[in-house]
Formats: structure tokens, sequence, C-alpha cells
């Protein structure tokens, strides 16, 4: 495997690493503690063995009916360990008079640890060290047992270490190989736990590389739950509303490009037939075309910019305290021939008093006529188009329904969504819903669409009802309120507005 900087190459040096500097200090601590263990439980057999011997030798000290030196000697050459244990008796000269293995007095032995013991004044001294006849590595253990007129000074004892070290040797391999299993085993394992992070993580970058170049069509294959998986969950998720985004943007521009083509070649067509006749009635038509389709092109490219002020989040409103009823009644009224001449029935059912509202007239004005607009647009002759404004407990609400082609289960959910267009056999730019979500949200009112696909269309606006703060406010800031002096005078303004 190819270690690059980064999570493997990170984890090998922090956490796989660290593991294994801890796991050698453990097998050198436990080496020391076993080794630690064996020389202190040979310390604690030769002190045991030598309290018998100095025991012994004190009682034959003590005893002046019996030859001590002869005892001694006796007690050394009858030792009934000899064959573990070396008991040797030492001269005042520092030579070995007499030993259980049958040294003589002119034997060469290593006896520094009993001049240790001499020249420190010590009791008894344990030393550890090597033959230097045969290499062999030993333990001895030298008791004074100085007595005037004597010719022993010290009892020494001394044993083997090679079966310790063989034992030692052996439960050091041991501790190696578990922990070289152990090591292999987080290897493995830290490996593939590693590999299962990075391998989604690599695919997820070259992934997002591809969404940078405009490709939305590959998609992260993962397995099980967990935090990647949501990633990848997330990432699949952003890519399928990226392609959507993306389609409907192409759509988009497609339609605006339609319907911008549309009213600029009947504004051309129209300008250079005027050019040509002297008809006063074709004229007069033409220049009706012209003023209508420039409307209309107006009317889109004040959607477009509202909806990019939308998305910049520079939408402004000229908040004032509103008749509501004025500007529906408006809306109605412009809508009332264009309905008429497409034998299509608008009614109004407008209500004899409602809440004056806090809000853009001219904002909402735009939402109401984009709403009659598109019930209009998206019915069929002798279908109708109802209107209508009502107080409730949630502030004033205005329904306007049509008997028209309705909207899909599939496309409902969709139609307040930038760019999107459930029939594109029916001219507009697709945005107009979304721009009037936007402005009745920052009204802090609702939107909301019901509809069934042959049966009709309704939409359902709320805004709250204007509290005296918003009153206070509009005048605090010198704002022109348009409130009627009285119930006849603001009747007869709305009466001359009906249908």
């Amino acid at each position: 495997m190819r270690f690059k900087k980064g999570i493997t190459k990170r984890w090998l040096i922090n956490s796989f690493g660290l593991m294994v500097i801890i796991l050698l200090i453990v097998e050198v601590g436990a080496l020391l503690f076993v080794r630690n263990y064996y020389h202190s439980s040979i310390r604690q057999y030769l002190a045991s063995k030598m309290n018998i011997i100095t025991s012994a030798v004190t009682r034959y000290s003590e005893n002046n009916d019996i030859n001590y030196n002869s005892e001694v000697r006796n007690l050394v050459e009858t030792f009934d360990d000899k064959d573990r244990i070396e008991l040797m008796a030492v001269n005042n000269a520092g030579r070995v008079i007499v030993s259980s293995s049958g040294f003589s007095s002119e034997s060469d032995v290593d006896l520094s640890d009993y001049e240790e013991a001499k020249s420190s004044n010590a009791d008894s001294l344990y030393k550890t060290f090597r033959l230097e006849s045969t290499g062999e590595k030993v333990m001895s253990y030298t008791v004074m047992i100085g007595k005037s007129g004597s010719e022993y000074s010290a009892m020494r004892m001394v044993t083997s270490l090679s079966n310790v070290n063989i034992q030692m040797y052996f439960i050091f391999a041991v501790i190696t190989f578990v922990i070289i299993g152990i090591v292999i085993l987080i290897f493995l394992s830290g490996i593939s736990f590693v590999r299962s992070i990075v391998s989604p993580i690599s695919e997820i970058t070259e992934t997002a590389k591809q969404f940078a170049t405009g490709d939305f069509t590959k998609r992260i294959k993962f397995k099980g739950d967990g935090e990647l998986a949501e990633l990848c969950r997330s990432v699949n998720y952003m890519a399928d509303e990226l392609s959507n985004a993306e389609k409907i943007k192409n759509e988009f521009i497609s339609q605006v490009s339609h319907e911008l083509r549309t009213p600029l070649t009947a504004i051309k067509g129209w300008s250079e037939t005027m050019e040509t006749i002297d008809d006063r009635e074709t004229f007069i038509k033409g220049m009706r075309v012209i003023t209508s389709e420039t409307e209309r092109l107006s009317q889109m490219v004040e959607e477009l910019l509202d909806f990019s002020r939308i998305q910049d989040g520079r939408l402004q409103l000229s908040k004032d305290i509103i008749d509501i009823l004025a500007e529906l009644g408006e809306t109605v009224l412009i809508y009332k021939e264009r309905a008429r001449a497409l034998n299509i029935t608008l009614n109004y059912y407008e209500p004899e008093m409602l809440p004056f509202i806090y809000g853009d007239k001219n904002r909402l004005r735009q939402v109401f006529i984009n709403i009659v607009d598109n019930a209009i647009k998206y019915s069929d002759e002798g279908d109708t188009v109802s209107v209508e404004a009502f107080e409730d407990e949630r502030g004033v609400v205005i329904s306007i329904s049509d008997t028209g082609i309705g909207i899909s289960k599939e496309d409902l959910p969709k139609v307040k969504t930038k760019f999107f267009k459930s029939n594109h056999t029916r001219r507009g730019s697709g945005i107009g819903l979304a721009v009037a979500n936007e402005i009745i949200s920052l009204h802090g009112g609702s939107l909301d669409i019901n509809s069934e696909e042959g049966v009709g269309t309704t939409v359902v606006i709320v805004l709250p009802v204007a509290s005296q703060s918003s009153s206070k406010e509009a005048k605090d800031t010198s704002v022109n309120v348009n409130i009627f002096s009285s119930e006849d005078e603001r009747n007869e303004i709305q009466n001359d507005k009906s249908i």
C-alpha cells in the first residue's frame, strides 16, 4: 500500500507508532519484572538456606565441648542442597578452605563479593556476576561469621543462574511473539479502518471534482451506516439537487429565451408592418400589440430583477398601513377585461371591511397580479377564477382559486421553487411564484398552494393584521398613511373599483 500524506500517514505516526512504543515499554517492563521476580526468589531461597547454616555455626561457636572448625567443615561437606547451591567456608586470608563441591584451598575462586563485604564491614552481601573461567552467570550470598580463634571468617553460597536465564529467555520470546502478534493485528485492523475512511473520502474528492466541472452523473456507492455513510448520502443528495437545479436552470434559460423572443418578434414584425402601411386601424392595432408586448417584456425583466434582489438579500420593502382590499380590488379590475376576452369567468367576493395591513402595497399588488395572472393563464375557455378575502384567527386571508388544468402531485411541492414550471405549454418564466412567496414571507405571512390535476388550483395567502406598534412605527417615520376618514368614504372608493 502506498502511504501518502494524509490520514494514513498521520495514523501510522501518531496512533500506530505510539501503540508500538507503548507495547515495547510494556515488554521491557514485563521482562524487568520477571527478572526481578526470579532474582528475588533466588535471594530468598539462598537466605533461607544460609539462615540454617549460620544458626548451626552459631551453636557450634557457643559450645566449647566440640571442635568448632571440624564441625564447620563437616557442615559444609554434608550440605544437602549441594546439587543446586555450592556452600563454601572462607578463611581470614580470603581463601576457600572447604567447599561442598570439593574445591581445594588452592582453587582459583572469584571472591570479589567477599572482599566487598569485608571492606564495607557488611554482615552479608548479594552479588551477581559471571565466572571468568566459564563465563557462566551466578549469584553469590556471603555472610560474615568471624569468631575469635577460628580459621573461618565467612560462609558463602553460590548458585548458577543458567536455568533462570533459560526460563527468562523463553518468557521473553513468548512476550515478544505475543507483542508482534498484537502489533500485526493492530496494523491490519488499523489499515482496514483507515481504508474504510480514506476510500470514501477519496471517492468523495473525485466526485466533487466532477461536480466542479458540471458533471453531476456520478454517485458514491457506500455500505452500512454512520457518519461517512451519512456524508455519502448527503453528497449524493447534493448531486441530485445540483442536477435538478442545472436542469431547471437550462430549462429556465430556454423558457426565458422563448418568452423574450415571442414579444420581440411581435414588436419587430408590427414595427416593420407599420412602416409600410397607411391604414389607421391597422396602425392602431399594431401599436396596441407593441404596447402590450412591451409591458410583457417589462414585467419579465422586473421579475428577473426582483429575483436577483431576493438572491442577494437586497429586496427591500417600503411598509405602510394599507387597505388590502383596495390593492386586491385594483388587481381584479386589471384582469377583468382580459378574463372576459378569454371567456373566463372572474368572480370577486369582496367583504365589507377588513383590518388594515402593515406592508408594502406595491409588492403586495405585485403578488396579487402574479397569482391572478397565473390563475387565468392556466385556465381554459369556460373556466372560473374566484378571488375571495376574509378575516379569521390567522389574520387577513386572500384565496385565489381556479378550475383550470391544475398541478400534478409530483410537481406541487416544487411550484414555489425558482425556475420551476409545472406546465411548459403555458407562457411564463417560472420565477413569479418564488418571488411572490418571498415577498409574503418578508411580510410575516404565508403562501400555500393546493391543487389537483384536471380539477383546479387554490392559492391561499395569509397576512398578519397591523398591530398598534406597526401603526406607531409608520407615524414615527412620517410615512404617508392612507386611512379613510370614514367608512362611507372607504366604501365609495371601493365601489368605484368593484366589478
